[in-house]
């Protein structure tokens, strides 16, 4: 391993240290606007971000990791996605040797004060790419499975679920980063008894706990990526909402797959959290119980089912406008883990080009909602609620199978493990705002 995992440095910059999400191992990258001034790259580091900009006016970078910070320091982390993992690695080191609290030249670096460390709350932060394209997956078998019950509960899996990762192209115009409030849609529903279909606000609002893949690299038409490249083409991973419309779901979803239901709104956590700070918090993928089938030949690498999971803890909460003016706590919707995931992030990849299909940098993977086992586990009010039957009591006395117009849902994640700091995404959050 090398040390950009290791768990013992400390940062000068006082506020990462035991910082919960953004200790000095960790160093996501995201575009954010300091106050008054354009959109530009930067690391976040504790409660501030390092801003990339004066850094390279500042010389503070040479050869590949200069490249990679150029790359990574405009509107977009495009250009940056495009360079070579080395590169990108490059520009992770000299971060770590930079920010490390026994860095030779400290005095010289503290010198440069606000322009180089601009305080997080101060900043606004934006979408980390361009999004191309948008695919979103279905890689949750414990979240198949209850949808799947609701429907079908005799067969709650279709035949091909083991053997394909399943997966539908969702729009890319209408992604957001976290605090972006989320309009109720409109749509076609068929009411029960009815024989004709009405224009009206979703009654059944959902969301979906997710992790987000963004992708590094591009394959030439006609060229699929093999798994065993796959990790090359693995930017990082941020937090996905894929906000939901159940009721126009299941009108609109007969025969073909989602559409209007879905591409309303998809809300993702702004920072970039790259594999090699995840490195440490690496798994072996699940195996796959008894009669199961084992993946396809193109599916399957050793290396991958020993070390391609990743051991990430998945939270979602709600907090209600009532909640809020009475001074409560969220609601703790679920808790699950990203070891929840049937297909590995490299089969995903892998399967998504096998026919061909050119992914380009800054594309952008959900991995479909990452329920666990449990009932405190789920990641969709769609399987807490049972389809709607069974209300959610919150301590404000309120009930909620779907979601109500203020009400705000929170989703974070972190990764912890012994002798180890804890790693975390920073939030995903949407307010619910009412038809207009």
């Amino acid at each position: 391993m090398t040390s950009t995992a290791t768990s013992y440095r400390r940062s000068w910059v006082t506020s990462a240290n035991e910082h919960r999400d953004f200790p000095l191992q960790n160093l996501p990258f995201g575009i954010f606007s300091p106050q008054g001034l354009p959109p530009r790259g930067g690391v976040a580091i504790g409660d501030v971000i390092f801003d990339l900009q004066t850094a390279l006016e500042n010389s503070l970078f040479t050869g590949v990791a200069q490249t990679a910070a150029q790359a990574a320091s405009g509107k977009s982390l495009n250009a940056f996605f495009a360079l070579p993992s080395t590169a990108r690695l490059a520009l992770r080191e000299r971060l770590l040797e930079l920010l490390d609290a026994d860095y030779p030249q400290l005095k010289n670096l503290q010198a440069q004060g606000e322009a180089l460390l601009r305080p997080a709350a101060d900043c606004t932060m934006h979408l980390p790419a361009k999004i191309g394209d948008y695919t979103d997956f279905y890689t949750g078998i414990h979240h198949a499975v209850n949808v799947g019950k609701l429907f079908r509960p005799d067969n709650p899996l279709l035949p091909n679920y083991k053997y394909v990762p399943i997966g539908y192209h969702g729009r890319s115009s209408t992604i957001y980063p976290s605090g972006y409030a989320v309009r109720r849609p409109l749509g076609q529903t068929l009411k029960p008894g009815s024989e004709m279909p009405t224009l009206t606000p979703t009654a059944r609002l959902d969301y979906e706990l997710e992790l987000g893949i963004w992708i590094a690299g591009s394959n030439p038409q006609g060229e699929g990526i093999t798994i065993e490249n796959a990790p090359e083409h693995i930017a990082g991973f941020c937090l996905l909402n894929d906000w939901s419309a159940r009721d126009l779901q299941a009108w609109e979803y007969q025969p073909l797959g989602p559409f209007l239901a879905k591409n309303f709104a998809t809300t993702v956590s702004p920072w970039v959290v790259t594999a090699e700070a995840l490195a440490p918090y690496r798994s072996a993928q699940a195996p796959r119980p008894e009669g199961d089938p084992q993946p396809l030949p193109y599916l399957f690498n050793s290396e991958d089912q020993a070390s391609g999971a990743f051991n990430i803890e998945l939270e979602v909460l709600l907090h209600t406008a009532a909640q809020k003016a009475q001074g409560l706590p969220p609601h703790r919707l679920g808790l699950s883990n990203t070891l929840n995931m049937y297909w590995t992030v490299a089969q995903l990849i892998t399967h998504h080009t096998v026919n061909g299909c050119s992914l380009r940098p800054g594309d952008l993977l959900g991995t479909g909602t990452l329920s666990g086992p449990t009932p405190d586990s789920l990641g969709s009010l769609l399987e807490i609620s049972n389809g709607g039957k069974q209300a959610i009591k919150l301590n404000s006395g309120e009930e909620r199978c779907f979601l109500a117009d203020g009400d705000e849902i929170i989703m974070l994640a972190r990764c912890k493990k012994e002798g180890h700091p804890s790693i975390g995404f920073g939030e995903c959050r949407g307010v619910i705002l009412a038809v207009s």
